[in-house]
């Protein structure tokens, strides 16, 4: 079976997709793509220098988000990242950073040789990352008045969001810029039933990945300009660097069918999936066992406002017993598989103890029904019902002692060793779980014994590891010379 026989397979099966991307396999009214697939000819424009039918479809797009310049993305929001993280700073330059950032951003850290001092987000009582305090931004701003920006996610893979209105605020205070990755809320700001977008709330280049949430093909992004306190001529430099200089026009017309689509039909289409949501969530009021989390079970000093177009279950202290496992302790990776396996759903991320559902305006009704039977069906073969607040699955992102800057550490002299003997090294490379992309540790780091327990934990658990080589679990530590 070749990859192309198993992407058909799984097209024609029965498998509902709670992950992305946000089309969710839904036939839209699209051309044959091999009918639309052309280079830069004549009357079609060129996306780095757009002044005609990319130029308008670029505008429409600002126009929808709020911005002053959009920018598409065929690359995904990696792209407009790197681009946003180049051109807002100068080399060597230092910048606030929250460390639950994806791994693009320490990219685009490296490139620019930028000193990251990190603002480490709340962790919430269920265990996973909360908002970045405006107070932890003021004080890093009075203890680094040199800092020159300000990087930050919101909302998070896991849909926490933080108070961007109030970090721009005080950022825009003392003239920085803020870059918002708003990759997971290409759909904010549609409805009131959704929180805004940080174009509307002072952010000024905010990233958004449209094929997460919204009807696009994977890869597509926009990366929006909001201020002049990023000059947009550097952008569009960084853009001409990291963005492919043959970009699909596949790809640019399916983001300027999806504009066109939230033009006029998004309200609607977000006030249905709102709807089966809501219908979801009281359902799921009757769980004993399972737990799913929804925005009023978070408080302000946890998370400013929550996606609840993010799934989250929990499987803390559950044992599950009968179907197709014997009885034993009941993890995210587990209740992944049963969900798969049994029930013919795939989620999109499966944490240490629980797993994520993503949802899009092209969800259906029965999809929603079919995930809240199921989780009521394996709600009822669990016992041990009690819940905690042990924050295992946050505790593997921890605040690490930091004895280089990135851009010196990964291109350091450097030897693998295996993992398990790296305790008190000086990590040489990223290390991550995938998804969500977050590193655990970043170059300069120094490994400690409980990243070295987290890290067995999670590949006993099956969840993939980036950075550890796979052949002989291996991990790239500096070098340590002789005196």
């Amino acid at each position: 079976m070749n990859l192309y026989e198993e992407l058909i397979k799984n097209g024609k099966s029965d498998i509902y997709p709670f992950h992305m991307p946000g089309h969710k396999r839904r036939k839209m009214d699209f051309p044959n793509p091999y009918d639309i697939d052309i280079t830069e000819i004549d009357g079609f424009d060129n996306l780095h220098h757009a002044t005609g039918l990319i130029k308008n479809a670029q505008d429409k797009a600002a126009k929808l988000y709020g911005a002053s310049k959009s920018y598409f993305l065929i690359n995904g929001s990696t792209c407009g990242l790197l681009a946003a993280i180049s051109g807002a700073f100068n080399k060597g330059d230092k910048v606030l950073v929250a460390r639950n950032c994806h791994k693009a951003v320490y990219h685009g850290i490296f490139l620019r040789e930028l000193k990251p001092v990190y603002l480490y987000p709340k962790i919430t009582p269920y265990g996973i990352q909360g908002k970045i305090e405006t107070e932890s931004v003021e004080q890093a701003l009075e203890e680094n008045p040199d800092v020159k920006g300000i990087i930050i996610t919101s909302p998070t893979y896991d849909g926490v969001v933080s108070d961007v209105k109030a970090i721009a605020d005080i950022a825009h205070q003392k003239g920085i810029p803020v870059i918002v990755d708003e990759a997971h809320g290409a759909h904010f700001g549609f409805s009131d039933r959704l929180p805004m977008n940080a174009t509307q709330c002072g952010g000024d280049a905010v990233i958004v990945s449209v094929h997460k949430t919204l009807p696009a093909f994977t890869q597509t992004a926009l990366l929006h300009i909001c201020s002049d306190r990023i000059d947009k001529s550097r952008i569009e430099k960084f853009l001409g660097i990291y963005e492919t200089s043959s970009p699909s026009y596949i790809l640019m017309s399916g983001i300027e069918k999806c504009i066109d689509i939230m033009e006029s039909d998004g309200g609607k289409l977000i006030g249905e999936l709102c709807d089966n949501l809501e219908e979801f969530y009281d359902k799921m009021e009757t769980l004993s066992k399972l737990r799913v989390v929804r925005r009023k079970d978070f408080n302000k000093d946890d998370a400013f406002d929550f996606d609840e177009t993010k799934i989250l279950i929990f499987t803390d202290d559950l044992i599950i017993d009968k179907g197709t496992v014997n009885e034993r302790i009941l993890d995210g990776k587990i209740l992944s598989d049963i969900l798969l396996e049994e029930y013919h759903i795939q989620v999109e991320m499966v944490a240490l103890n629980y797993v994520l559902a993503l949802c899009s305006l092209m969800d259906t009704k029965e999809g929603f029904l079919r995930l809240g039977e199921a989780l009521i069906e394996i709600d009822k073969r669990c016992t041990n019902s009690a819940w905690n607040t042990t924050k295992r699955s946050s505790a593997i992102y921890t605040s690490n002692e930091k004895k280089m800057e990135i851009s010196k550490a990964w291109e350091c002299e450097s030897v693998m060793i295996p993992f398990s003997e790296a305790k008190n090294k000086v990590a040489a490379d990223f290390i991550s779980l995938y998804p969500p992309g977050i590193p655990i540790v970043v170059p300069g780091e120094v490994i400690t014994e409980e990243i070295i327990h987290n890290i067995i934990y999670a590949m006993e658990m099956n969840i993939e590891v980036n950075g550890i080589s796979a052949d002989d679990n291996n991990i790239k530590v500096k070098v340590v010379k002789d005196r």
